[in-house]
């Protein structure tokens, strides 16, 4: 059973900052792209960063420069480095795992973030 465990959530002020751990096995972090997602209340969930195994990354525009995926091979952990923190940044932030063929495939079971103003 593939397991990704969060860590990291909790309460902040805008303009802070956060870290979110997202920790596996090594066969799941070795042979996939890791990623986070998150969903506001009432919202659709949104990718918010990605990153390949050969250290390609992605993000969409919201987050783009106050957001920060990476990768540590040897904790098989990925973190998501939150900066300059809004509130509409509040949302349930899940970590996941996939491949070309099929992403996202696995999912923790979220972490809570709030922003508040």
């Amino acid at each position: 059973q593939v397991q990704l465990v969060e860590s990291g959530g909790g309460l902040v002020q805008a303009g802070g900052s956060l870290r979110l751990s997202c920790a596996t096995s090594r066969s799941v972090f070795s042979a996939n792209t890791m990623g986070w997602y998150r969903q506001a209340p009432g919202k659709q969930r949104e990718l918010v960063a990605e990153m390949s195994l050969v250290g390609f990354t992605n993000y969409p525009d919201s987050v783009k420069g106050r957001f920060t995926i990476s990768r540590d091979s040897a904790k098989n952990t990925v973190y998501l480095q939150m900066s300059s923190l809004k509130p509409e940044d509040t949302a349930v932030y899940y970590c996941t795992a996939g491949s070309f063929a099929e992403w996202p495939r696995y999912w923790g079971q979220g972490t809570q973030v709030t922003v508040s103003s």
